[in-house]
């Protein structure tokens, strides 16, 4: 098969379409509509896709970038006969001699369920534990054998003598037992079928000081799952990781998002999990057809943070903290994954208010937020913890999804979707209230409590609006010698020097790129959803 690409210059052959007169000075993200069963990323690019200035690229005046179909999406409804959906049970999928490549759970919304599938054939069953205990179904032979993904009609029904029994409420809430490897889920299946073809020599080189670093941390994993879009972000999630590794003697693993990463971080990361003894996985979810969607990019990215935690992680994950990119972490993160959370599956900081200069900018002590909220706290959402076993027991993960439905078309409600969602659903989805020293923000907190700050957040200011690198070379001082530190590293994995990675990223986009932090609350939000 051939491309339509020259091999000698810039031009195309094949199908192409041309835009005249686009804005050289205005920041523009470049996307690809593709068919709803693809999972597509983009492999190749130079640039910042998210964040491209055309009168930046010179007199070459050409931007490309390379996309991958990655994965076809295996979807389906499940239904209970003459019952509501099975919310909660847990199907997995693989091969007769690996069964479990994959795994996901049941949604009470239409009994939705998604699997990232590779061509073949494969088989789908219900997931050792609760769910097989419960209902019947017989092994499953799905033939993926076309682009177009696979939509699949699945009815279940009780074992006799099982009928009054509740799927979530039960005692043992370890649906997948414990035992399960959870190393790798997201990628299980894609790397499979490769698994024999050699890996990069240099990265293979350094797995056996990668070994010994991680022999050397002692204890349970810390799981951390973070999202970053564009370069600028992507370089304080570098920064953000080294401050936590740097803090605890304990093994990491990081989770990010890989839907807006972009491909050179994604070449990045498995050498710098290498030289720095954790381990990574990237981990994604296509947004549901039936579930209302947002238009913008930074819209999308904060939904993604709380609207699909219970099925974007391996079910045999039990617990993971969200630290922002911009963040920096001042103590040993093992402190607050093991913290008793009482029974909530949701753990916030509140809102700091000790800075009476923001007073005017605290939305939430006045208007609807404050009849809403009835004394309750209302929590920041740079850091949190999910109690992911409490989280699927309790169908939270459902219970978010039906507020955000009901809301979100609505163009005045959830102006800071992945902050106010939560603490607009804590009557039914309670949140645990961490001490105040969990984070600690300039704008809120203001300077007598940072000596106690066990990590800081690099929040937007309302009313300085001051750019992030600024703030953060003023506000953490250990910033400096960590951003210098991952910016030589990054400098030296791609052949390239320090100042041209600074460069690459443009001074406009510390204001206009889409960020997963919205701490900038206006007076124009504090009355109404």
């Amino acid at each position: 098969m051939q491309d339509d690409f020259s091999s000698t210059d810039f031009s195309v052959h094949g199908p192409k379409a041309f835009f005249s007169n686009m804005p050289l000075s205005k920041t523009l993200t470049m996307n690809i509509d593709v068919p709803e069963p693809w999972l597509v990323e983009p492999v190749v690019a130079i640039h910042d896709l998210d964040n491209i200035l055309l009168e930046n690229l010179g007199d070459v005046r050409t931007l490309q970038a390379v996309y991958e179909l990655e994965a076809l999406l295996l979807t389906g409804h499940c239904m209970e006969k003459d019952r509501e959906p099975p919310r909660g049970l847990q199907f997995i999928l693989g091969t007769k001699q690996r069964p479990h490549l994959v795994d996901t759970l049941v949604m009470s919304n239409l009994g939705y369920w998604q699997m990232k599938v590779s061509p073949g054939v494969w088989y789908l069953q219900l997931a050792p534990g609760r769910s097989a205990d419960l209902y019947e179904l017989p092994s499953k032979l799905i033939a993926i054998d076309s682009l177009r993904g696979k939509l699949l009609h699945i009815e279940v029904q009780k074992k006799k003598g099982k009928e009054h029994e509740d799927l979530l409420n039960a005692d043992d809430d370890n649906h997948v037992q414990e035992k399960t490897d959870n190393k790798g889920w997201n990628t299980n299946l894609l790397k499979w079928a490769s698994s024999f073809i050699s890996g990069d020599a240099s990265l293979k080189k350094k797995a056996e000081k990668n070994t010994d670093l991680k022999d050397a941390r002692q204890g349970e994993t810390i799981n951390i799952f973070s999202v970053a879009s564009g370069h600028l972000y992507e370089r304080f999630l570098k920064i953000m990781i080294l401050s936590v590794l740097k803090k605890t003697e304990r093994p990491v693993k990081f989770w990010f998002i890989k839907n807006y990463l972009s491909p050179q971080f994604k070449d990045v990361i498995p050498h710098m999990a290498l030289e720095y003894g954790f381990e990574y996985e990237l981990i994604t979810y296509k947004w549901p057809t039936w579930l209302h969607k947002q238009k913008e990019k930074q819209r999308i990215i904060w939904a993604y943070k709380i609207l699909f935690l219970d099925v974007i992680f391996p079910l045999s994950l039990r617990k993971v903290i969200f630290v922002d990119a911009d963040q920096i972490v001042r103590t040993d993160m093992g402190e607050l994954y093991d913290m008793d959370l009482k029974g909530r599956p949701l753990a916030y900081t509140p809102f700091c208010d000790n800075n009476k200069e923001m007073d005017g900018y605290r939305f939430w002590k006045q208007g609807f937020w404050k009849d809403h909220l009835r004394g309750r706290p209302y929590h920041i959402s740079a850091l949190y913890v999910v109690d992911l076993a409490k989280f699927r027991q309790t169908a939270a993960g459902d219970n978010l999804r039906v507020v955000y439905e009901t809301l979100s078309k609505d163009p005045n409600s959830l102006s800071n979707l992945d902050q106010d969602l939560p603490n607009y659903a804590q009557h039914t989805v309670p949140i645990f209230s961490l001490p105040q020293e969990w984070l600690w923000c300039e704008s809120w907190c203001g300077n007598a409590t940072k000596a106690q700050a066990k990590t800081i957040d690099l929040c937007n200011n309302p009313m300085t609006k001051e750019p992030k690198l600024q703030g953060a070379k003023r506000i953490v001082p250990e910033w400096v010698d960590f951003d210098a530190e991952a910016r030589h590293f990054t400098a030296r994995i791609l052949g390239e020097n320090v100042e041209e990675i600074a460069e690459a990223i443009p001074p406009s986009s510390e204001s206009d790129a889409p960020k997963p932090d919205h701490d900038d609350s206006s007076q124009d939000a504090k009355d109404e959803l």
